[in-house]
């Protein structure tokens, strides 16, 4: 999973307006493929995976969600284990040009698009955090059963993205909303939102495009 401590870079900060909003369907199957890395730019599969739930705490069985549904899953912070809700709101996707702007590696991003998911956390239970959370890292984006390749430091000029490294104190009943960015193909049909704890089945919220 990508973690938010990372210092790779990959991709080059501009400025870019998402496009091609995404309708929400109420299931998805599990994905497991993988595809190959892309030269040049950071497998999400690469990236070590974030501190997590305890191995004494319960798993998460997973599973679909519809959206607008939450699902429950416990991290591992540094102040101790939080229990959060986690829902993934919607998916928002560019254009190809506008992928081709953002990589440093014009031939990686060809054929493929922006896409950048919406997911809103809330601190169910646990000790108040008084640095950033390490609950978004444990989020992937698989497009068509493969998993996206994620965009280190993407641009977030959305405004209903929240930046992490700001939210220096959360409190139980706080929510926040935080948007992972990845490189999926251009002609996806569907696009899945996954979350799962350490070893544990992954959540998944499903959409497909307009």
């Amino acid at each position: 999973m990508l973690n938010r401590k990372s210092t790779l870079r990959v991709i080059a900060p501009i400025g870019i307006a998402l496009c091609l909003g995404l309708s929400a369907c109420s299931s998805g199957e599990k994905a497991d493929a993988e595809p190959a890395p892309l030269d040049k730019v950071e497998s999400s599969a690469s990236v070590k995976a974030p501190k997590q739930a305890q191995a004494d705490s319960p798993k998460s069985e997973g599973g679909a969600r519809s959206v607008g549904q939450p699902a429950t899953g416990v991290v591992k912070e540094d102040e101790g284990e939080v229990v959060y809700d986690i829902t993934a709101r919607k998916v928002e996707t560019g254009t190809e040009q506008e992928a081709q702007r953002l990589v440093q590696d014009k031939a990686a991003a060809k054929g493929m698009v922006l896409a950048v998911a919406h997911v809103e956390y809330t601190h169910k239970s646990g000790p108040a955090l008084t640095d950033s959370s390490d609950v978004g890292d444990s989020t992937t984006l698989w497009a068509d059963g493969k998993r996206g390749t994620v965009l280190l430091f993407a641009p977030k000029d959305n405004a209903d993205c929240e930046d992490p490294y700001k939210i220096d104190s959360w409190k139980q009943g706080e929510s926040h909303t935080l948007c992972e960015s990845f490189l999926v193909p251009a002609d996806s049909k569907t696009i899945e939102v996954h979350w799962s704890e350490e070893d544990g089945e992954p959540f998944v919220w499903k959409f497909s495009r307009n």
